[in-house]
């Protein structure tokens, strides 16, 4: 029986390109000015669609922590400094109107009612994490929620699901990881879990299947899901 379920955040529980594409279009101009030709460079370095604010599938900004992705942009941007660069997208990042991919709160409270644990597995950092989380109104539902500066390394490592699992007391096997990535999916089963991919980022079905128990079009699928399989 699934005792836990340990989730994504971008692509996951929000729409992945309905929330960060405008932002990505505003942070990278603001990075380089009046430059459309070093715009166009850091859109290419980053797998950033302009024309259409999308980020393609093998975008690393889908799954990679903050920290690589600035890498990213210093091989453009050499003179940047890094920090003030993180510093700067994790703030802008947490003001970030997130879309939801489902209604969230009464998605979460239906879960909560099965006496399911919750908890947050990120590649984002965990201070912008709650900022989003708190905006849905949903942050109260999670046991455990971790970026990938919370002290259990980032994705595809699974010590974050292993660190939610030691926290709630739940057995990795009783547990399901959520997620819209390849790293997503290769934690979860790196930790022992399930694992679920969804449709809401960019990644497609194909590319998700061979590593996921099952692909849903989003998180509303799961109850029923887990049912059918009478695994709740």
């Amino acid at each position: 029986m699934i005792k836990g379920i340990i989730f994504d955040k971008d692509g996951t529980l929000f729409d992945f390109n309905a929330t960060w594409g405008a932002w990505a279009r505003l942070m990278l101009q603001a990075e380089a000015g009046d430059d459309p030709i070093l715009f166009t460079e850091l859109a290419d370095v980053l797998g950033f669609d302009a024309a259409n604010d999308r980020f393609l599938p093998g975008s690393v900004v889908i799954a990679s922590t903050v920290d690589i992705v600035a890498d990213h942009i210093c091989q453009v941007m050499p003179h940047l400094s890094k920090p003030h660069l993180i510093a700067r997208m994790n703030a802008g990042a947490a003001q970030v109107a997130q879309v939801e991919a489902v209604p969230l709160e009464p998605y979460f409270t239906g879960l909560r009612a099965r006496g399911l644990h919750l908890g947050i597995a990120t590649n984002d950092a965990e201070a912008p994490a709650r900022k989003h989380l708190e905006r849905a109104g949903v942050d109260a539902h999670f046991d455990f929620i971790a970026g990938y500066d919370s002290g259990h390394g980032a994705k595809p490592g699974p010590g974050q699901l292993l660190a939610f699992a030691t926290l709630t007391g739940v057995d990795p096997v009783q547990c399901v990881m959520v997620g819209d990535s390849l790293h997503d999916l290769d934690a979860g089963r790196a930790a022992g879990m399930r694992t679920i991919g969804v449709l809401t980022g960019p990644a497609q079905r194909p590319e998700l299947a061979p590593h996921a128990d099952v692909v849903l079009d989003t998180i509303a699928e799961i109850p029923g899901w887990l049912m059918a399989e009478n695994l709740i």
